[in-house]
């Protein structure tokens, strides 16, 4: 596998510095926010950013109305800076899958 590029760098250095400042709030950064601190230009940030959450460097942790646009906005937050939650997550497949195999067969 490639190493990380200056792109995917700055804008996973950007997403981790938003998180940290909101680190209180639990708001993550939306698109625009992470062009405007990684100074990446937005058409290739709009293509990146998508590529970072399904490779699993980004988790999308909610969306916010902005007055910028019509629709509410995704939030993305580093996932290394994810809180682990306790109970299972709803839609993830695998796990509530084999917690059903787990209750079913015992």
């Amino acid at each position: 596998m490639r190493p990380a590029g200056e792109v995917h760098l700055a804008l996973l250095q950007a997403a981790h510095a938003i998180r940290a400042e909101r680190a209180s709030t639990g708001q993550g950064a939306t698109l625009l926010e992470l062009v405007h601190r990684s100074q990446v230009g937005y058409k290739v940030a709009r293509a990146l950013v998508p590529k970072l959450s399904a490779r699993g460097q980004l988790t999308k942790v909610g969306e916010r109305k902005v007055p910028y646009r019509n629709r509410p906005v995704a939030e993305y937050v580093p996932t290394d800076m994810v809180e682990a939650s306790t109970e299972p997550v709803i839609g993830a497949g695998w796990v509530n899958l084999g917690d059903a195999l787990q209750h079913w067969k015992g």
